[in-house]
């Protein structure tokens, strides 16, 4: 099967780690894959990407005048001659900013579609009004829209009606995640970390953690909280830190190349956003073993944790409710172990790269015509 697919770009990013998952995994089974990122200032590739994949840079197939002048105008034909040059069964598109310029683009063109919306489409502030707009025009063009979590269906299906089919397919684990070791025990007396990490954004609500952490403190000597990530809410959450007098125990290190290693380091995580799409970072964190509390915020959380059977869940913005979650953890190394156990098992098993892979051969089932199957098959 010959797969086109399109995503922003190739930075540091959820969505863009997930592309390189998939493109990798369906290159590695002989799948014909052709990667491009579309931003047109192009950037560096920073995941791994299997050797069989086909990295086009649109940037490069676009004029000079075009990217400076008119970069819309030029990307919409720039994508037109990639697909009659590429000739792909299907097309696989990321973000909506992206999939409405491959909508527009693929106008007439018989190449199925599946455009994927990468965030919570009812709560994300991404998508301004005119890119809304554009979707609502655009979607029912598509063969499938992919979202990421079966609680976003319904909502999405209203806020675009008209859409000829939708599916539900979550992030997979990287498959690289087993090769983190878990960290040497470390010699009595030892301190305790709890964990966050995320851009330091205001929807992450990382001063709610803070704040917690602070609350905790005095009745915990032995913990300390580290934040890993970078944002413009970094002075902000500086200042609080120092006004809870707790400096040499709460820290932002910054952002880390290495996330897994720092997950595996910490014996408890903590997500306190108010909204996410599938939050990678949680799942990776259960898939890791470390015991979790997230706020029960739209999405992923609740569907990850199966309704709190596998992460402490705590209801959006009940401060009360975070401190006693943080403190069930803090306070008991058995609760932190079986839990952390129970939750690897349970994420790996449900979102492992091959139950994922099945889960798209299902919708590509539905949007390609058979004689396509057929030469993939």
């Amino acid at each position: 099967m010959k797969i086109l697919f399109f995503v922003s770009s190739m930075h540091a990013g959820g969505a863009e780690r997930v592309a390189a998952t998939l493109s990798s995994a369906w290159a590695r089974r002989g799948d014909s894959v052709t990667l491009v990122p579309t931003y047109t200032k192009k950037g560096t590739c920073f995941y791994h990407l299997n050797p069989a994949v086909r990295l086009v840079w649109l940037a490069d197939r676009m004029s000079w005048l075009g990217r400076k002048t008119l970069p819309s105008l030029s990307k919409w034909f720039t994508i037109r001659r990639l697909i009659r040059e590429v000739q792909p069964d299907v097309i696989v598109s990321f973000l909506t900013n992206v999939n409405v310029v491959v909508l527009s683009a693929t106008r007439a063109m018989k190449v199925p579609v599946i455009v994927c919306e990468r965030t919570n489409p009812a709560f994300s502030s991404s998508a301004g009004d005119a890119l809304k707009r554009l979707r609502r025009a655009l979607y029912p063009r598509a063969t499938t829209v992919v979202l990421q979590s079966r609680d976003s269906v319904d909502v999405f299906r209203g806020m675009v009606p008209g859409l000829k089919d939708v599916a539900v397919v979550p992030n997979p684990l990287p498959p690289n995640i087993d090769e983190v070791r878990q960290p040497e025990m470390v010699a009595w007396p030892r301190r305790y970390r709890l964990l966050g990490m995320g851009r330091l954004v205001p929807s992450k609500r990382f001063g709610d953690l803070i704040q917690a952490f602070a609350a905790l403190a005095e009745a915990y000597p032995e913990w300390d909280l580290v934040i890993w990530g970078e944002g413009p809410e970094r002075t902000a959450l500086e200042q609080l830190i120092q006004a809870t007098g707790l400096a040499s125990r709460i820290s932002l290190p910054g952002r880390t190349e290495q996330p897994w290693e720092e997950v595996i380091k910490a014996d408890a995580f903590a997500m306190t956003s108010e909204v996410e799409g599938f939050p990678n970072v949680l799942l990776e964190a259960m898939a890791l073993g470390r015991a979790c509390v997230s706020v029960d915020c739209p999405s992923g959380p609740r569907e990850i944790s199966e309704d709190g059977k596998y992460a402490l869940l705590t209801p959006l913005g009940d401060q009360a409710a975070l401190c006693k979650a943080l403190e069930q953890l803090m306070s008991d190394p058995t609760l932190r172990d079986v839990m952390g156990r129970r939750a690897a098992a349970s994420v790996r098993e449900r979102y492992g790269l091959p139950g994922i892979l099945d889960q798209w051969d299902a919708v590509f089932a539905r949007a390609l015509p058979q004689p396509a199957l057929e030469r993939s098959a």
